[in-house]
């Protein structure tokens, strides 16, 4: 009888045993997936900051007056570099700053890219037509990028909060991610006046 007990505690122990750790590498496996998926966020940003000196450069020969536009171009762009984010301590409140400044580039770059309509030359010179194009494309894969970070972070929350992870979380200390979000007033498109 004692044997038999013995065996059934063991096999037990050995269960939960197992299960602990298949738990807690899933855990760890998805919170690396939205750490990647949070770099792929912040390479694709590098990119389209990485474009915008190009794009002023270009305008600036076209459009000398337009230095104020351009000028808050760089301040943004500027802004938007020196913000850096550490992948596993993505509160909601950083996040939110991290949009916020990136928005501010978006809102300064579509009034740049308005510059061109005023300007027939700048329309049909290659230099700016090829890089309005990488920044659109650009702006595609932010889209993805995050949207690829949201799918990620929503898994691993979702892993995280479920029973029984969730005992294993909390012991191991695997916190909730934060989401991209619609800023306040996205859903207006920008005004944008000559």
């Amino acid at each position: 009888m004692k044997k038999t007990t013995t065996i059934i505690i063991l096999a037990v122990i050995a269960i939960l045993a197992i299960w602990a750790v298949t738990g807690y590498n899933g855990l760890v496996s998805m919170d690396e997936n939205v750490s990647k998926q949070w770099s792929e966020v912040e390479t694709q940003y590098q990119r389209r900051a990485d474009l915008i000196p190009n794009l002023v450069s270009t305008v600036k020969g076209y459009a000398a007056h337009e230095q104020e536009t351009l000028k808050g171009v760089v301040e943004a762009r500027s802004k938007a570099t020196q913000l850096k984010l550490d992948a596993s301590d993505l509160t909601p409140e950083k996040l939110a700053q991290f949009q916020q400044v990136q928005g501010e580039l978006t809102s300064a770059l579509n009034k740049l890219l308005a510059i061109r309509e005023a300007y027939p030359t700048l329309k049909a010179n290659q230099n700016f037509l090829e890089l309005q194009a990488q920044l659109e494309g650009t702006e595609n894969r932010i889209s993805v990028a995050r949207k690829r970070f949201n799918d990620a972070a929503k898994d691993y929350n979702t892993a995280i909060r479920r029973f029984p992870r969730n005992l294993l979380a909390g012991m191991f200390g695997f916190n909730k991610r934060a989401y991209f979000e619609a800023q306040e007033g996205a859903e207006t498109a920008p005004k944008v006046e000559f």
